[in-house]
């Protein structure tokens, strides 16, 4: 990479960012909290709702511990979260973000090496890439499971795809996006120089810049030109 176009590992999340699911979450979340015994419409279902909704971009398992306390709950919990969306998935209901894989293949022709990466568990990443055909579209994809365990808003999957792919010589050549507050703080405390959100999914841009965004794009549609002015 030259001095004027240094970022060369791009670490894109999926859900919000890249991938249009259209509360997804929310709908599998209703299905764990049946299979644990949460009463729809009780004070307790709304209100572990409403923290799924403030951790959106934390590893799913993490939400779960805390909501449910004891780990066999929370692993239950999760089984059924992630069959639930697997679920929703297969029938159609996810789509790429307008514009994002035009802009990874755009990212990748400059030579920069795009990693996307998910706060669900593998087997629910590897159906989104099934259902997009984004098998083949980046070089590496990461769930927490494959950083060690820990998800957002840890740093490990941003270390995990700079140790992986090599791509770059410091961490300091590494761009983060996401849609969350929870994307900006991983990227963050990884030490990347462009921590970027997008107004996409989750969180809007207040909630961004105060984790700690350099960046606030209107998609990720909008990431090649603001990469292009990073020197």
């Amino acid at each position: 990479m030259t001095a004027n176009n240094r970022i060369g590992l791009v670490v894109l999340d999926m859900a919000g960012t890249t991938v249009a699911d259209g509360g997804l979450v929310e709908q599998a979340f209703a299905a764990a909290a049946r299979e644990l015994g949460v009463e729809p419409g009780s004070a307790d279902h709304a209100a572990k709702l409403e923290y799924v909704r403030a951790t959106m971009g934390e590893s799913k398992i993490s939400v779960f511990r805390h909501l449910f306390g004891e780990e066999a709950l929370a692993q239950q919990a999760n089984a059924a979260f992630e069959k639930a969306y697997g679920a929703l998935v297969d029938g159609g209901r996810i789509a790429p973000i307008d514009g994002a894989r035009e802009a990874i293949e755009e990212l990748t022709a400059e030579g920069r090496t795009v990693v996307l990466t998910t706060g669900f568990a593998r087997v629910t990443q590897d159906a989104i890439l099934d259902a997009l055909g984004w098998r083949d579209l980046v070089r590496l994809t990461l769930c927490p499971a494959d950083a060690g365990g820990r998800g957002r808003p840890y740093p490990d999957m941003v270390l995990s795809a700079f140790l992986r792919t090599g791509a770059v010589a410091g961490v300091q050549e590494v761009a983060v996006v996401g849609d969350t507050a929870y994307d900006m703080k991983s990227g963050v405390r990884a030490g990347a120089s462009v921590v970027a959100g997008v107004l996409t999914g989750a969180h809007g841009d207040a909630a961004l810049r105060e984790a700690g965004a350099t960046h606030v794009l209107g998609s990720v549609g909008e990431l090649p030109d603001i990469l292009r002015g990073v020197g």
